[in-house]
């Protein structure tokens, strides 16, 4: 399969240049280049486990890597606490699926610890000999997912950026502690929006001019990088067969998803697999109080002119939306500008507007809703008092948006509303939506919130507790390509 620019559509590589690159050198996004989704069989996946979906699903979209099913098994072994990878929860009138059952207790970790075996794979296959290095920006899980996925993989370095003081100060934790001899995080001063940007123009400014004296090239395990994007399919998939297997709907009936999502990109592996066949009747985007998206599904046009909101949900805390620059490509009309000026005017106005044709097929797919803080807490508090399940932030505006969806439509299809992380990478949020006191310590609040509510600590946020801080830097947002190119060229 070949991959296009969302930009330039003339520009096409293959599977293994898309992942090595991450990102198109005129700054577009890999997507790919009309590929046969009425020649996938979704319905041959129905009663199969998460691994034996992922061969498949893989091998769809990278069929050029050798050993695929080799490359699951390893991305998938031991570090998942469940066999199930992602198991689906009853709770109420609807479903969670859980996400959070990896190394790192997030969503992340089903595509971060597929996607550093897709580079060196593809590395292997396009012969190259330099060193890749991978660059993020990270609200805050994609970070220690990253990390922790990378470390020590050979021919790789990782350099992760975090807003100063925008993450919880567990997944901080997690980021500085990390161990290996290859990774580094930094914190830049600036909110996500700008460590994002910061990064953007980083891969801009190495597709232009390279970095002098550096025997190197840059990749992203962001998901602007698709083989960080697709793994992230399987799981829909897996939930779709797991609500045929229980009865819940019948293998061709839809069932709608709702996402908490800030960059759009754990929505958009729904969206792809839409067009691959799976019946979904509804997607619905539930964003915190930084509502970009929900006021662009709404109304068609984009605008990040607008506050910037620090939340109890940090990993939603952003404005400008990555992915959506993919939908952009899928959805176009003749009467919406293309993708490279809608971006053009995104960077210099900050908004663009789309056409109502666009706009009508947009919310013919999508639903959207948002929370602000105070609904959020409420929701934490509710679900675990009426149901005995506890939601970290940002799954409670996933679920109460699911909610609102349901009581303003009343739709009878199965609602599965995707859980993005554990709750106690978020213990201090947590605990005060419950309304129980507590310290500054988030690792005693750990504790606490063990104590209070039966719920088990995952042993990888348990043993972050005394961990030596490995990185420190606080790097000012201009000076993020010095900062690189100065842990390159030594």
């Amino acid at each position: 399969m070949q991959y296009i620019s969302t930009r330039d559509p003339n520009h096409a590589v293959s599977a293994p240049d898309a992942v090595i690159s991450g990102i198109a050198p005129d700054g577009g996004l890999y997507i790919p280049e009309d590929p046969d989704y009425a020649g996938f069989d979704w319905k041959a996946l129905l009663g199969k486990d998460f691994r034996s979906m992922a061969e498949k699903i893989f091998s769809f979209y990278f069929g050029e890597l050798p050993d695929i099913p080799g490359l699951v098994r390893r991305a998938y072994g031991e570090r998942f606490d469940t066999e199930e990878i992602t198991p689906l929860v009853k709770v109420g009138d609807r479903y969670i699926l859980e996400l959070f059952h990896g190394p790192t207790s997030a969503f992340k970790d089903v595509a971060l610890q597929a996607l550093p075996l897709l580079l060196s794979e593809s590395r292997k296959l396009c012969g190259s000999t330099k060193e890749t290095v991978i660059l993020v920006a990270t609200s805050g899980d994609t970070g220690k997912a990253a990390l922790e996925g990378f470390r020590d993989v050979p021919g790789t370095r990782i350099i992760v950026f975090f807003p100063d003081g925008g993450v919880s100060a567990v997944q901080r934790a997690q980021m500085v502690t990390q161990e290996g001899s290859n990774v580094l995080s930094a914190a830049v001063r600036g909110n996500f929006d700008d460590t994002q940007t910061g990064v953007k123009k980083i891969f801009v400014r190495e597709k232009a001019e390279g970095i002098p004296g550096a025997d190197a090239v840059l990749s992203s395990a962001n998901s602007i990088n698709i083989g960080r994007l697709v793994p992230q399919i399987t799981y829909y998939f897996k939930a779709y067969s797991d609500l045929v297997k229980e009865g819940a709907l019948q293998a061709g009936d839809p069932a709608d998803f709702t996402v908490p999502t800030g960059n759009f990109g754990d929505i958009l592996a729904g969206y792809l697999a839409m067009r691959m066949g799976l019946p979904v009747g509804k997607l619905v985007c539930a964003s915190n109080q930084n509502d970009v998206l929900t006021d662009f599904i709404r109304t068609g046009v984009y605008d990040k002119n607008r506050p910037f909101y620090r939340t109890s949900s940090p990993s939603m805390d952003i404005l400008v939306s990555s992915n959506l620059e993919r939908l952009l490509y899928f959805l176009r009309t003749e009467d919406d500008l293309t993708v490279k000026e809608l971006m053009e005017q995104l960077n210099t106005e900050g908004k663009y507007t789309v056409s109502e044709g666009f706009l009508q097929k947009l919310q013919a797919l999508f639903g959207s809703g948002c929370a602000d803080e105070e609904k959020t807490a409420d929701t934490i508090k509710e679900v675990f008092r009426s149901h005995q399940y506890l939601l970290d932030p940002h799954t409670a505006v996933g679920w109460y948006v699911s909610g609102e969806y349901l009581r303003k439509t009343g739709n009878s299809r199965p609602m599965v509303v995707l859980s993005t992380a554990s709750p106690y990478k978020f213990p201090e949020a947590v605990l005060n939506a419950l309304g129980e006191p507590h310290g500054t310590d988030e690792f005693e609040m750990m504790d606490l919130l063990h104590e209070k509510t039966g719920v088990r600590v995952p042993e990888n946020l348990a043993t972050l507790r005394g961990k030596k801080e490995r990185f420190t830097d606080v790097v000012n947002k201009e000076d993020m390509y010095e900062y690189v190119r100065s842990q390159l060229v030594k």
